[in-house]
């Protein structure tokens, strides 16, 4: 909302008019600050040596208006002050503000003329958001990623339209998806007898309680089982097996450890596992007696248990501490392969059945699909006409009408004319529904009023699929497709009082953990971090998994609770439970439970503190100040370098063979060449700055071969920098470097496609309005729902545009 303010009757209004007048336009800015190409730019960019591929001879200003993609990225180049090069001549800081100016306001104003939106018309969905419209429409959690293939991605995600493709085999795979789901969420009487093993990480720790699993417990897991039907069901334990040399706890116990199974947290079987007996048998008959007879003891009769979701948890009874002032192996939490002595470790729990099934009990899932019960015979084929539909409104996202749910209704009359019961052909209804083309993709239509090409604004229901796929990742729920229906979504103030809504469900975690785990890499933390064992033993799954779990809650703390988005950078808190307290060397944290704690050290402030990026940024024997500097110049600065040359030869190549050596001296021998010096000036000094954080994000002031750790240096654009504060000072020196940052890479996971040109002026009015509310990451949420290109698509037609993205190849 524009505010004028009036001093001294019209005198303060005639002073800005005067100004306004006087105050030159950007395309005059431009104009007149034209030659610093000339003077400052040429020397490399000519027609003769095309440095980067790009040439300034024979520019002039009109060439913004024709090539927007080129000068978007000269706009970013001087912005961060990656050209000149710090060794070439500089132009004066306010000639070269000038000319920033001029080309921001002159590209700014093109795209208000002419603003863009993008034509992707379908969008599959991926399979975390398949997962949580499954969860959404009919009740059923279940991890189906196992069961589809890897989605791929472009521009750092995996929810991009364009390389969301099909195939046939995957539309099987989907088939096979959707009938398993169906089961899962109608139940079935018929279900073949199955088993489902969980299994549980080696590396996990299971020495004391863990977050989730029930209180009086140590290691294990728990897990959230669909039932298929009522009946009787076998569960069962397998502990961890060496290489050869044995089960983990087995021998060596002078009396046995309790084995638990709770369904619904109640202990429905248990088992003791160790001991002398056990002992004694491992030792005169053999490994593999000795697992026969484990396996048996872990192994419940069947239990009844009802159809639909159950917390199912394998553990061991917790034992109370007490002091150990002698060896006791058996006491031991080994995560070594090659010796089993120690407590007994589980290794996965196994659920099988059903057997001897009664029926299928009401369930969660069941009532939210059967919102009629027929009865009579009569009554059915409009019962089950009405659940459809019912269900197609959420599933497909819009209006429905009969010709919707004809093809379910088809399937439903088959599966009754083979003999089948309701339930049956409600179930085939359903399993047709998840393969449905409205279900699997996200389909925008053509606006007839607008011709090829031009842009139209998306219609409300088309606006509640792209917000509700932005912040849960899943389908519209009952409020936004009312508001739709209404065509009230869009009215002053709701648009935002829904974000403000949906942020606040616990359905956002899911954009908190895809956008996050995307951005930041996270995802990559199980399948990249592996330290290796001999010189790095305390590192186990249970600080893995504590390393994701607090950077996943700084970034929901400082979205929930409005703070600027700059504080993932400069936080003075942190989240940790005891396994990470203890791992930093904080004190008088206890437990499983991760809470909100002050951070003392400035050294761990923010995100370049946490173990997450720093064991993701390292390699199992070592630090790496290039991976450290390339993820940081690529996903705080946005300034990513080039693709190293096939033939670069290995860092150690450069190490001294006479004596130990830093990786830094490592670098300064490797980066000797010409040839390499050109990218590693530039990346090494970010890295540099965090070399005191070991490869488990550990501080540390000398090396294991107790040389002192140097992390000065000299960023991009000459400043001095030592240790990661001075860092993050440099970073945030320009507030709007790093909301830029977020804000695009956000804007991309939002809109399902990489940025084009135009989408940039959109992206510095979101982080110009943004600023007005203290730079706050829920006011770049809410900008970009609200921007021109989240609201409006284009109409199928030739043409595409390259992405910045491309453009910077």
């Amino acid at each position: 909302m524009q505010k004028w303010i009036y001093i001294g009757g019209g005198v303060a209004l005639a002073g800005a008019a005067a100004y306004f007048f006087l105050k030159p336009s950007p395309e005059a800015m431009l104009e007149e600050q034209w030659a610093m190409l000339d003077r400052y730019c040429v020397d490399c960019h000519n027609d003769a040596e095309r440095t980067a591929d790009l040439s300034f001879e024979g520019r002039d200003p009109a060439d913004v208006h024709a090539n927007p993609g080129v000068w978007e990225e000269v706009l970013r180049k001087l912005k961060i002050d990656a050209m000149p090069p710090r060794e070439e001549p500089q132009p004066e800081d306010a000639m070269a503000a000038r000319f920033m100016a001029g080309l921001e306001g002159t590209l700014d104003a093109m795209a208000a003329a002419n603003p863009y939106a993008a034509g992707n018309k379908v969008h599959r969905l991926n399979r975390a958001e398949y997962s949580n419209a499954i969860r959404d429409l009919l009740g059923v959690k279940a991890d189906l990623s196992s069961l589809l293939p890897s989605d791929g991605g472009d521009f750092g995600f995996d929810n991009i339209a364009e390389v969301l493709r099909t195939s046939p085999l995957l539309l099987e795979r989907y088939l096979t998806v959707a009938l398993r789901v169906a089961d899962m969420a109608v139940g079935n009487p018929e279900a073949a007898v199955t088993a489902t093993a969980y299994r549980i990480p080696f590396e996990l720790t299971q020495d004391k309680h863990l977050e989730g699993m029930p209180l009086g417990t140590r290691g294990g897991t728990s897990v959230t089982h669909t039932f298929p039907a009522d009946g009787e069901y076998v569960l069962s334990g397998r502990l961890v097996r060496g290489v050869e040399e044995g089960l983990f706890g087995v021998e060596g116990h002078d009396r046995p450890h309790e084995f638990l199974i709770l369904v619904d947290g109640n202990v429905v079987f248990s088992a003791e596992v160790g001991g002398p007996e056990l002992h004694e048998l491992s030792v005169t008959e053999g490994i593999n007696v000795a697992q026969d007879a484990v396996n048996a003891a872990m192994t419940s009769p069947p239990i009844p248990i009802t159809a639909g979701p159950h917390e199912v948890a394998f553990t061991w009874r917790e034992r109370a501490p007490h002091e150990q002032n002698a060896w006791e192996p058996g006491l031991r939490a080994s995560l070594e392969a090659h010796n089993p002595s120690g407590m007994p470790r589980l290794e996965d729990g196994v659920i099988e059945g059903p057997y001897k099934v009664t029926g299928v009990s009401d369930t969660p899932s069941r009532e939210r699909i059967f919102v009629c019960q027929p009865q009579s015979a009569a009554e059915e084929p409009a019962c089950a006409e009405r659940i459809l539909t019912s269900l197609a409104r959420r599933a497909f996202r819009r209006p429905i009408d009969r010709t919707d749910v004809e093809a379910s209704l088809a399937f439903y009359d088959d599966a009754r004319e083979a003999g089948g019961d309701f339930d049956d052909g409600i179930r085939a209804a359903v399993s047709r529904m998840l393969v449905s083309p409205w279900f699997l993709f996200r389909v925008e239509a053509d606006s007839p009023d607008v011709p090829p090409g031009a842009n139209h604004r998306i219609s409300d229901f088309e606006l509640a699929s792209r917000l509700s796929f932005f912040l849960w990742s899943s389908i519209p729920d009952d409020e936004l497709l009312s508001l739709a229906e209404k065509g009230e979504l869009r009215n002053a103030g709701t648009l935002e009082s829904q974000v403000r809504r949906m942020l606040a469900d616990s359905r956002s975690d899911a954009m908190i953990e895809n956008f996050v785990g995307q951005w930041l890499q996270l995802r990559n933390l199980e399948s990249r971090v592996r330290p290796d064992f001999l010189l790095y033993p305390d590192f186990d799954d249970n600080l893995r998994k504590a390393f994701r779990r607090e950077t996943e809650m700084l970034f929901a703390n400082v979205l929930r609770e409005g703070r600027p988005v700059h504080e993932l950078v400069t936080a003075d808190y942190t989240f940790v439970n005891e396994r990470l307290a203890r791992h930093y060397g904080m004190k008088g944290v206890y437990g499983s439970r991760f809470r909100k704690v002050e951070v003392k050290d400035p050294n761990r402030y923010g995100l370049f503190g946490h173990g997450s990026l720093l064991a993701l940024t390292s390699v199992s024997s070592r630090t790496s100040p290039i991976i450290r500097g390339k993820f940081i110049q690529t996903e705080f600065w946005n300034n990513p370098p080039p693709a190293p040359p096939a033939d670069v030869p290995a860092l150690e190549e450069s190490a001294p063979k006479d004596r130990p050596s830093t990786v830094r001296e490592q670098l300064e021998l490797h980066r000797a060449n010409p040839a390499c010096a050109a990218c590693h000036n530039n990346i090494d000094p970010v890295g540099f700055a965090l070399e005191n954080f070991d490869v488990d994000g550990s501080w540390r002031d000398k090396t294991r071969e107790g040389l002192d750790i140097d992390s000065a240096g000299i960023l991009l654009d000459g400043t001095p920098v030592n240790g990661p504060v001075e860092l993050r000072a440099a970073l945030l020196a320009d507030p709007e470097l790093f909301a830029s940052t977020v804000t695009e890479k956000m804007m991309i996971y939002a809109l399902g496609r990489g940025l084009a040109p135009g989408d940039m002026p959109v992206v510095r009015q979101i982080v110009r309005n943004a600023a007005e509310h203290d730079y706050s990451l829920v006011s770049i949420v809410l900008g970009i729902v609200d921007s021109y290109p989240f609201q409006h698509r284009k109409n199928s037609g030739p043409g595409a545009e390259a992405t910045i993205a491309q453009t910077r190849e």
